[in-house]
């Protein structure tokens, strides 16, 4: 039996294409209630032909290669200059991020806002999330910043990745 083929990338996302693929790379964390630290981490953006990407993310510990956190979800493109991420953590939370897209030679910018978080019950309290992406001459530059635990929207995420 043959192989299924990968279908060409859905002309609503095909401004997002330069994403395709996995990134690894490594990152700083710090929040008020916690340790700074560094971290390892991978991505991978997919298609199935469809108006989005899959997206995965996974993390560790830079020390001790301890897993630290999971990801996953879609990446779509309503509109030409308009993003949405939708997100379910492992650690009970879900995520819908809405936001700006800017497209330029080989660089993408994405600017993302939460517009609803769900949390399980034994979640940790986050209240806010606001994401930046920026490919850029084969790299992927973020930053995170999260409300949580009763503290406003703050830095708390930043990492390089490279395209695998």
């Amino acid at each position: 039996m043959a192989e299924p083929q990968t279908p060409a990338p859905h002309p609503a996302i095909a401004s997002l294409a330069g994403l395709l693929g996995t990134w690894r790379g490594s990152g700083q964390g710090d929040y008020p209630t916690i340790e700074p630290f560094g971290y390892l981490e991978e991505i991978t953006f997919g298609h199935i032909g469809r108006p989005f990407l899959t997206y995965r993310q996974r993390t560790r510990h830079a020390d001790d290669d301890r897993p630290l956190h999971v990801e996953t979800g879609y990446l779509r493109c309503p509109a030409p200059d308009r993003v949405e991420l939708i997100l379910s953590h492992a650690t009970g939370i879900t995520e819908i991020c809405e936001g700006k897209l800017t497209v330029g030679d080989d660089e993408l910018r994405l600017e993302l806002e939460s517009t609803a978080i769900g949390l399980s019950t034994t979640a940790k309290s986050v209240t806010a999330l606001s994401r930046t992406i920026h490919m850029h001459n084969g790299v992927i530059d973020y930053t995170l910043q999260m409300g949580a635990v009763g503290l406003p929207l703050q830095d708390h995420l930043a990492a390089s990745l490279h395209k695998i």
